[in-house]
């Protein structure tokens, strides 16, 4: 199929194909005959990447009558880039249809100039939720001749927490108007808007509800918790043209990762909510200027982004939820390319992959950590196709050539690569050369080995956490905790009492100390904070009595109350 098959107006077509474009891709075939035609609100589920903005840009421009002075499409988007881009994207296509005026609207810039454009006349608004409700506030903004309203990546705007603003926007625009809903899952709260503001809507799924992005390999590598980051660096390594995001769950994870990597030469720089404007904008075009290898970022500081060519997402630590994984995997593999996303996971994560597979449909292959060698061949074997591909301009090196022989005189082919190897690898040849093997296997519930690994002698004793109830803290997410702690391997868990501000915990009296000393050693953080523990009470047994008597909800629990085995914990 070709597009001009699909309705579109002549000045359109030249507009598109002057950028290139000949054949559409899945979404933009289905959506645009079915926005030119039928005037239904419509509903596609469509990875990112796959086209969108003209599935949805190319009929909104067609359909404009540029006569009218006020906003006649809206288009909101969760993030600042995301907004640029998609107007950007719009006046690239409009570059043959004359007076089409688009004007992005966000946060983080100098409200006062988007008052003028709006004040001079728009035909199509692109918004971000918060800076258009600032708008409506402020009585600027006309929507009596709203004609479609499109939500794009709307699962990323309700994940962000614009629905409420979403839900105020929607309320002003006219009954009859058209509305276009983008998504990539269909969550409940998604579903929820298309309910309550779409007539009868129609649906285009593009590839299967809730999945990835087919041209995206899904790949795992198990390591001890301690060993992730060293893992990461592996990769980084053995791959060395690696264009990629890296995401982690929290702020100071993101900023203490960038900072490591940095420290050790790596070209990267991080992405969170600390950061300022001005601060990200930089990072950003440093980022898409391929400045950097690798952005260390947390979900939310990446939504929105819309870059198309990253060739790797990394996940350093798996997301909880399966929308937040598809966005993340979903960021590689755009615009018909291919991508890969690896998960870094411990021991004990194997069934959240599992998890992740089944619900996603795809199936996640298992890789081994890049070995020293592997990493010095596959350095080595890119150097050398490079070599061969290069035809180097006559000039200066031909005269001094003869020379260069001569003194190489009498060295074999192969004595001569060897050589030149081992000079261009030999600061990477001295590192590995001392680097274990950090490769390990997932530890399968019900296994012998988990089993042997769940056993310990020697009774139980009591340890502190910092984190509790205020930290939204639950009995699973601790016994999570503990063991992706600086460990190599799992430990049991006795009984678990969540307080406040606190939890206590039981764990073999053999194996208190290595716990302890594990949040010692270990960076591990939950919610922003970052977690430590200790012997409760110190040791000191009128210590703990003055701790049970200033927190009396807190129960008395024997060792092992009957019909309970250690490792068993209940709320």
């Amino acid at each position: 199929m070709k597009f001009t098959e699909l309705g579109l107006s002549p000045e359109i077509l030249e507009g598109i194909s002057r950028l290139g474009f000949e054949t559409p891709t899945p979404v933009q075939a289905a959506v645009i005959p079915a926005i030119l035609n039928n005037g239904r609100d419509l509903v596609a589920l469509a990875q990112t990447g796959t086209g969108k903005t003209a599935a949805f840009g190319l009929p909104i421009l067609q359909m404009l009558d540029t006569n009218i002075k006020t906003p006649q499409t809206l288009i909101l988007c969760p993030t600042r880039e995301l907004c640029m881009q998609i107007a950007r994207d719009l006046e690239n296509f409009a570059a043959c249809v004359r007076g089409v005026r688009v004007l992005a609207v966000y946060g983080g810039a100098d409200i006062k100039p988007q008052l003028a454009a709006m004040v001079r006349g728009v035909d199509i608004v692109v918004a971000t939720p918060g800076r258009m409700v600032d708008l409506l506030r402020r009585k600027r903004a006309d929507f009596s001749k709203i004609k479609r309203v499109v939500l794009d990546e709307a699962d990323e705007m309700l994940n962000m927490g614009f629905e409420e603003d979403l839900e105020a926007i929607l309320s002003e625009v006219p009954d009859g108007a058209q509305t276009l809903l983008f998504s990539a899952t269909m969550p409940r709260q998604v579903a929820s808007i298309a309910k309550k503001y779409m007539k009868d809507p129609e649906e285009i799924t593009v590839g299967t509800r809730n999945a990835g992005a087919e041209n995206v390999s899904h790949e795992y590598l198990v390591v001890h918790a301690k060993d992730r980051y060293r893992a990461l660096k592996r990769l980084a390594d053995f791959y060395p043209d690696m264009y990629g995001i890296v995401f982690c769950r929290t702020r100071q994870e993101t900023q203490d990762i960038a900072d490591h990597l940095g420290k050790d030469g790596y070209k990267s720089e991080s992405l969170h909510g600390d950061l300022t404007q001005q601060q990200r904008d930089r990072v950003m075009k440093r980022f898409r200027a391929r400045e950097l290898q690798m952005l260390v970022a947390t979900d939310v500081a990446a939504r929105g982004l819309d870059v198309t060519d990253l060739t790797h997402v990394i996940n350093y630590s798996l997301p909880d939820d399966l929308g937040s994984y598809t966005h993340r995997s979903g960021r590689t593999g755009r615009a018909g390319k291919t991508g890969v996303s690896i998960a870094l996971i411990n021991m004990r994560e194997h069934n959240k992959v599992k998890f992740i597979e089944k619900q996603l449909g795809r199936k996640f292959v298992q890789r081994n950590v890049p070995t020293g060698a592997d990493i010095c061949q596959a350095r080595l074997l890119g150097l050398m196709e490079r070599l061969s591909q290069m035809n180097p301009e006559p000039g200066l090196i031909d005269e001094i050539l003869p020379s260069l022989c001569a003194s190489l005189e009498g060295v074999s082919r192969e004595e001569l690569l060897r050589r030149f190897a081992s000079m261009e690898l030999q600061r990477m040849l001295d590192y590995y050369s001392k680097e274990p093997d950090i490769n390990t296997e997932p530890l399968h519930e019900g296994s012998h080995a988990a089993r042997k690994k769940q056993t310990a002698a020697g009774g139980l004793v009591e340890l502190c956490m910092n984190i509790g109830k205020a930290n939204r803290l639950a009995p699973k997410q601790l016994m999570n905790l503990v063991n992706v702690a600086d460990r190599s391997s799992s430990v049991e868990i006795g009984r678990i009492n969540i307080t406040h501000m606190q939890s206590y915990f039981e764990v073999p009296r053999d194996a208190a100390q290595a716990v302890i000393d594990s949040f010692a050693k270990s960076l591990v953080d939950f919610e922003g904070r970052r977690v430590s523990v200790t012997l409760a009470g110190a040791g000191n047994p009128a210590k703990r009595d003055e701790k049970r008597a200033a927190n009396p909800h807190r129960p008395n629990r024997p060792k092992n109350p009957p019909g309970k085995k250690p490792g068993h914990w209940q709320k």
